[in-house]
């Protein structure tokens, strides 16, 4: 921790979300307000996806990452920053390469700095894109770095900054979540994100046939936005106790859940349960656009123990419980 660090464990913790108008910075404000009501939050994204502006008595500020200066001044103060600002995915990596590079891997390092001249810790996620192929199962977080893409090599590097610049100067945790669903609310508006199962339920409801990319063998691990919001509220309390200690370096951890099912059997799932709703859906294969491009593995177990025991986390939500919630909202 440099010398002008002033980490103040009597005093109530200041957490800097950044990413925090998308869909799971929003969720991360709205837990830590509701689990720490004395710490002070500072929200910033600069909306190129993520639209909320107000988490409860929290304003979202306009702020770029790859802007250095003016990210400096909204940091200033802060103990912990949960970076989750990032362009994800493969399609829109791949669309907008050089964005992604200045947002994933510039603006990751402009946090990364910062952490590292004010002595605060860091919180940062990355996908099991890092992985590329995996050979061996379940997953671990220290498993070798082979992405098949764009998105998962940005992320690599801006993983690897961040354990260049922790070193002897802050704590840091990073994160290899799987692949998310579900939605939550901020006050009257729904946050969601068109990842496999929640681009499945809206065709579902919009009457259109669930397209399923081939082969639809390929398996991939879910996990709940709920639980991984939990995730990194966990993370920052763990923080601050490390801070309050002096620790510093990067600590690893796995966010996922018991359920890695096909994406066909993900599919027919919901399609059997849209049935006892009264609905029909139609399943079809099609031509995959990312051939060459993602793992075709038929299992995706995760080993998530070290979150569990170090963080004290757990999966609460199940793929079955949120298409029927969702489908009780929807046709209520």
């Amino acid at each position: 921790m440099t010398e002008d660090a002033s980490f103040d464990p009597d005093e109530p913790l200041s957490i800097a979300v950044t990413g925090a108008a998308g869909f799971i910075g929003s969720r991360v404000v709205d837990r830590l307000q509701h689990a720490h009501p004395d710490w002070e939050l500072t929200a910033i994204d600069n909306f190129y996806l993520g639209d909320v502006r107000e988490i409860g008595d929290v304003t979202v500020e306009h702020v770029d990452i790859r802007d250095r200066d003016r990210l400096e001044d909204a940091l200033a103060g802060s103990d912990i920053v949960m970076h989750l600002a990032a362009v994800s995915g493969v399609d829109d990596c791949t669309e907008n390469a050089d964005l992604a590079y200045e947002t994933n891997v510039v603006g990751t390092h402009n946090v990364a700095w910062f952490c590292r001249q004010r002595g605060a810790a860091l919180v940062f996620p990355f996908s099991m894109a890092v992985l590329g192929d995996p050979e061996s199962f379940p997953i671990t977080v220290e498993q070798p770095r082979d992405p098949m893409n764009w998105y998962g090599r940005t992320k690599v590097l801006g993983e690897q900054a961040i354990e260049t610049y922790a070193d002897g100067a802050f704590p840091a945790h990073l994160f290899l979540k799987s692949n998310l669903y579900g939605s939550h609310h901020i006050g009257d508006q729904t946050v969601s994100k068109g990842t496999v199962i929640n681009f499945f339920l809206g065709r579902l409801l919009e009457g259109e046939t669930l397209t399923v990319y081939e082969p639809g063998t390929q398996a991939r691990n879910y996990i709940h936005v709920k639980d991984v919001a939990r995730a990194y509220v966990r993370s920052a309390e763990r923080l601050a106790e490390q801070l309050a200690a002096g620790e510093t370096g990067v600590e690893r951890y796995e966010i996922a859940s018991d359920e890695d099912p096909s994406i066909m059997t993900v599919a027919e799932r919901i399609q059997s349960i849209a049935g006892e709703y009264g609905l029909d859906a139609d399943v079809e294969l099609v031509e995959n656009p990312r051939a060459g491009d993602e793992t075709l593995v038929s299992a995706f177990g995760v080993d998530t123990s070290a979150a569990r025991e170090t963080l004290g986390w757990e999966v609460r939500h199940t793929i079955e419980e949120t298409v029927r919630g969702r489908l009780d909202r929807q046709l209520d």
